[in-house]
């Protein structure tokens, strides 16, 4: 009998006072909610030794949802090009389920249901490639709400098919059929969270013990012990930034930081495994605090902020996400992590304009490039409402529409 699985997050939010374009918003003083307790203790401590300036204030619960519900109501009345069964618009989606859990309006519940009903309840057309099971998230997450067989159904079909035709551990990138497996590091974001989700609708953990499988292979293949980063696939292992330190992509890490967040919160709290998660997790955390810039952002490529300038608001979402969950669930010292999340998302909500459009958002692609400061794509909202949902919980929003 599978071990009982956490039960389905209660919705608390937050909203920033929508800055001007360059500006940061001037926020209200609130005691932060108190932590949950934390899981065993990872066998890596803590690193004590970074340090990271306070942000002078904090949101209010009111003024997070706020600014959440114009972002995703901008990307929702300005719908991109984008397959709405793929990867794209999947990220985007698990920030709107986010959103969900705490907005007062159910619009963003129906707007999900209407998608899912649109797709068929399927995942994208590749059946054993990551990118294309990341939609089934949402699926999963509505099931979980409203118990409605055809949200389960389709998905559960396409995994029990990738358990019945197993694929090697050869995660060589050049090699053939190497996109049929978890061989580049988007895909812990993509793809595990989704067969956790569907242990949890299912009860059965042959779905979420297979993820957790995989899991390590890819981290045994693509973590740096050294650096604590994960390469982004194994074209980078030889090259270099110009500054000659190891490449290591900001939302390539982004999305492996939150894909452990959101493996952690489907996983029960004895699963044998969880220690590890928890222990790479803070492992990341206390390397992504050191390497966060003076605006609140991390550099599109992390290693080298000198040749990668540019402000980047996908990876710094996933990271302002990820940190402020693990101070939510007593993962993350408080008092060396909330500093970092607020000046993360001072940063974040600055990039934000008047109409709700997220700007500085680094394009498709697989390392750190140049591209127009006004850039967006629909993973870089989800990223940003992931984190609005982390950050209302963190200055104690704790019911639906709080502040309206």
């Amino acid at each position: 009998m599978m071990a009982k699985f956490f039960s389905w997050p209660k919705s608390r939010l937050v909203s920033v006072v929508l800055c001007s374009f360059a500006a940061v918003g001037v926020r209200a003083q609130t005691t932060s909610a108190t932590p949950a307790a934390a899981p065993a203790p990872a066998s890596a401590p803590i690193a004590a030794n970074v340090t990271a300036t306070p942000t002078p204030a904090q949101s209010t619960p009111a003024a997070v949802l706020q600014i959440m519900e114009k972002v995703a109501d901008w990307q929702l009345a300005n719908p991109s090009k984008d397959a709405k069964d793929g990867w794209i618009y999947a990220a985007f989606y698990t920030g709107v389920m986010a959103l969900n859990r705490e907005a007062a309006d159910a619009k963003y519940h129906d707007a999900m249901v209407a998608q899912g009903k649109q797709n068929g309840w399927k995942p994208a057309k590749r059946p054993f490639h990551a990118d294309d099971h990341a939609v089934t998230q949402m699926y999963l997450e509505l099931y979980l709400l409203d118990k409605q067989p055809e949200m389960l159904g389709p998905a559960r079909a396409a995994f029990d098919n990738v358990l019945a035709n197993p694929k090697d551990d050869n995660l060589d990138y050049s090699k053939s059929g190497a996109s049929d497996k978890w061989s580049w590091c988007d895909t812990l974001f993509m793809d595990p969270p989704a067969w956790a989700r569907l242990s949890a609708a299912t009860g059965d953990p042959k779905y979420l013990d297979s993820a957790n499988r995989r899991w390590w292979v890819t981290s045994a293949y693509l973590y740096d012990k050294d650096e604590h980063l994960y390469y982004r696939d194994s074209r980078f292992f030889p090259q270099r930034e110009p500054n000659g330190k190891k490449i290591f992509w900001s939302r390539g890490n982004g999305w492996v930081m939150a894909g452990l967040v959101r493996m952690l919160e489907f996983m029960p709290k004895d699963y044998p495994d969880r220690p590890k998660y928890v222990q790479q997790f803070q492992e990341m955390a206390a390397k992504i605090k050191t390497l966060q810039q003076p605006d609140g952002l991390w550099p599109p490529g992390l290693l080298d902020p000198v040749a990668h300038p540019q402000k980047e608001t996908s990876g710094s979402g996933f990271y302002a996400y990820a940190l402020a969950w693990g101070i939510n669930n007593g993962i993350l010292d408080r008092a060396l992590y909330e500093p970092v999340v607020f000046k993360a998302w001072d940063g974040l909500t600055a990039c934000v304009q008047p109409d709700g459009k997220l700007i500085h958002v680094q394009p498709v692609g697989d390392a750190a490039k140049a591209f127009a400061d006004d850039a967006t794509t629909p993973f870089g909202p989800g990223a940003f409402l992931l984190a609005g949902s982390e950050v209302y919980k963190l200055v104690g929003g704790g019911k639906k529409g709080e502040g309206r």
